[in-house]
């Protein structure tokens, strides 16, 4: 099976991901990673390099790739990657998908604790500008994340409850 993390940026993707992958003994992808290491560029170099158009159709490229080299892994998309295309239906057609459910206010807490200036779409702004931006963009995927086979709202998000929550008929 290949299961798919879906939510916002400092949603908690990667870490919850490496922990459910080790639990299930499934492979672990990054699609950001998988992405990078393929172009041999930062997502920071694509963005600014080749723009957003450019990156999401890579996003894609990644996504149809990663259907045809795993069986069973666990993936954590790029926070926009359900969001373009018919990605989303894309997801959910070559496996199942978790939208992880997180607080604008939380969001901000963790990524204000990180380098913004590796996320393209958060470099350089403020403490409020970050804030805006989240819940905006929250806003403006949450049609496509709201599209998830599973959706998981209640901290701690940890692999035993993910677990858990895929277990329940």
């Amino acid at each position: 099976m290949l299961l798919f993390l879906l939510g916002m940026m400092g949603s908690g993707k990667t870490t919850l991901g490496q922990q459910l992958a080790r639990q299930l003994g499934y492979t672990f992808v990054d699609l950001d990673t998988y992405i990078e290491e393929r172009t041999e560029k930062s997502i920071a170099e694509l963005f600014e390099q080749q723009g957003q158009e450019r990156f999401r159709e890579l996003e894609r490229e990644a996504l149809e790739t990663v259907v045809q080299e795993y069986r069973q892994a666990v993936v954590a998309t790029g926070g926009g990657a359900p969001c373009f295309f018919d990605n989303m239906a894309f997801i959910n057609q070559h496996g199942k998908s978790v939208f992880l459910d997180v607080p604008v206010e939380e969001l901000a807490q963790r990524l204000l604790k990180s380098d913004l200036q590796v996320r393209p779409l958060l470099a350089g702004k403020t403490d409020t500008e970050l804030k805006s931006f989240l819940s905006k963009t929250l806003a403006a995927r949450r049609l496509f994340y709201d599209q998830a086979t599973y959706k998981l709202a209640q901290s701690p998000y940890t692999a035993g409850a993910l677990v858990a929550l895929l277990n329940k008929p």
